[in-house]
């Protein structure tokens, strides 16, 4: 039988679950506060005309279909699929390399509509 290797103290440099968490909430909300309103209303909208399509998607596809536009800050995608995401819009749906051209097809996250928003 094999053990974990268990440290008596917490190595310099490992970071907390705690702190990692309040780091994601105050980028998100240091984004929501920079983002264009006008932006932000169509992202919004975009998102949800395709979770109502219950199929996977990712920022990419908002751009393809012509719904949205580059944000000025690739942080701004973050913030606007946490927020759709929290409202009951949208989940997760797995992993996938994105379309995006500028991100040399690096992972993302890829969403589709909830059955409840999809039914409303």
């Amino acid at each position: 039988m094999t053990q974990q290797l268990q440290f008596p103290i917490v190595p310099q440099g490992t970071v907390s679950p705690a702190a990692a968490e309040a780091a994601k909430q105050d980028g998100i909300a240091r984004a929501t506060a920079n983002t264009q309103p006008d932006w932000a209303t169509a992202c919004r909208a975009a998102i949800e005309l395709m979770a109502r399509r219950g199929t996977p998607f990712q920022a990419a596809d908002l751009i393809a279909e012509g719904l949205v536009d580059e944000p000025d800050s690739p942080a701004r995608w973050g913030a606007a699929f946490h927020a759709a995401a929290r409202a009951g819009v949208i989940e997760a749906a797995g992993f996938v390399r994105s379309k995006r051209a500028t991100v040399h097809g690096s992972i993302c996250k890829q969403w589709t509509g909830t059955p409840a928003w999809r039914a409303a």
